[in-house]
């Protein structure tokens, strides 16, 4: 595919993907129209030499791996990892709110969001709800409103006359968004999604929602944008560029090797969870792929993970943000990144590697090491090393305004990562 195929691709995921529910079902639904098995944790496994399978947790981590030709697996794995989550704001479980003939939900910051973008927003609303049938039976659902339903508006500047020298924004105050007029003192959330989950699931026969899981997300659709199309603009690129990459390079590779996908939730607020990186999921998975601890042992070891996560690209108009010397541009190729007190995972040897592949598909790299006087961020990537022993690099196309409620990226950086990935998923040999 040309990078505008490409592109055009990931803004089809990104737009069926408004929560991490929905990212890991578009996930599924795309494993399976590749004929990819659906495997189901409660229930034994029978994997087969050529099998392709994949496993949910949580309805929102997701893992998908081939077993390649026999003899592939004691070669190791070639691993992918990303994140589901992206920050955004939650809805609270008691949220309604009528202030001043306004309807509105309280909301809970979920993760480290950038808040001033998220004002003056077409947002709507989109997550899973859990409701009693009218059999008394528990169901989830995954709901999207997907039409702008609400808006956080700004304070007009003349109430507000210093706002461009520091905007102080109090997230339990000022972040309420906007739904409707309350001329209906008796307007009710759980009322509305159990009017929604009818419309949008004809057989559920809801009667009572009992509890959701809420996010609510900018409307406006990914868009390539610039003079040239240089340009990929949207939300969630970190981390559905990464997610959308890997599952790209897992589809399109030529199935000889043993590869393994892994997206989970919760990366922004610190992956501890039964479905986060820190939490249980790959190694119970990797055990059931691998039942004798010993040879699992040594599999690991021969094994690889590329740990996938955006990077920061240099912003030419904070350039002093970045070391003189480390400072990756869009539209550059995905970025090496490196920390030496562990806040990444990648080594000189997984380094090497990477540029190799990078090398072998004709795609241009890049590195990036924090300013020395700056703190450094971190992913999956020394979470996953650190549980399950494997090699790792950590990398990612680079990007601006990450966390904000829409990020820009290259239009050709996510065709150098699929790329490379992909032959990363073909590799014969790793180190």
């Amino acid at each position: 595919m040309t990078h505008s195929a490409i592109n055009q691709d990931l803004a089809d995921y990104i737009q069926a993907s408004p929560t991490p529910f929905h990212a890991t079902a578009s996930l599924v639904a795309r494993l399976s129209l590749a004929g990819f098995e659906q495997l189901e944790e409660r229930e034994d496994w029978t994997l087969e030499p050529g099998g392709r399978y994949f496993v949910t947790r949580n309805g929102s981590s997701l893992v998908a791996f081939t077993m390649g030709e026999a003899g592939a697996l004691e070669r190791g794995i070639r691993m992918i990892g990303a994140h589901t989550d992206s920050p955004c704001l939650r809805v609270k479980p008691q949220p309604e709110m009528n202030q001043q003939g306004l309807w509105q939900l309280g909301v809970e910051v979920y993760g480290g969001a950038l808040l001033a973008p998220w004002f003056d927003r077409d947002l709507s609303l989109a997550g899973r709800v859990t409701f009693r049938t009218t059999d008394g039976v528990l169901r989830s659902e995954l709901i999207d409103f997907k039409q702008p339903i609400a808006v956080i508006p700004s304070l007009a500047i003349h109430l507000n006359r210093g706002v461009n020298d520091g905007l102080n924004i109090n997230a339990q105050t000022h972040l309420p968004p906007v739904l409707a007029m309350s001329l209906d003192p008796s307007r009710d959330l759980r009322a509305l999604l159990l009017q929604e989950l009818t419309q949008q699931h004809l057989d559920s026969q809801p009667v009572q929602v009992l509890d959701y899981e809420l996010s609510f997300y900018d409307t406006q659709p990914p868009s390539t944008i610039g003079l040239d199309g240089d340009f990929f603009a949207s939300a969630r690129l970190d981390n559905l560029l990464s997610c959308h990459a890997g599952l790209t390079a897992l589809i399109g590779s030529n199935q000889q090797q043993a590869c393994l996908l892994i997206c989970t939730d919760h990366e922004e607020v610190g992956s501890t969870s039964l479905c986060g990186a820190d939490g249980p999921f790959l190694e119970d998975v990797l055990y059931r792929i691998i039942s004798d601890r010993t040879q699992r042992i040594q599999i690991t070891q021969r094994s690889l993970l590329v740990s996938a996560d955006n990077a920061h690209a240099v912003h030419p108009n904070f350039a002093d943000r970045h070391d003189a010397n480390h400072g990756p541009r869009l539209n550059g190729g995905p970025v090496i990144k490196i920390n030496s007190n562990q806040r990444y995972a990648t080594n000189s040897e997984t380094a090497a590697f990477f540029r190799h592949l990078c090398e072998q598909v004709d795609v241009p790299v890049q590195s990036f090491v924090v300013r020395s006087d700056m703190g450094c961020g971190s992913t999956i990537g020394p979470i996953t090393a650190s549980r399950v022993g494997v090699r790792t690099v950590d990398i990612g196309a680079p990007t601006f305004a990450m966390h904000s409620i829409r990020e820009l990226a290259g239009s050709r950086d996510a065709e150098y990562l699929i790329k490379v990935l992909t032959r990363f998923c073909d590799s014969e040999h790793l180190i």
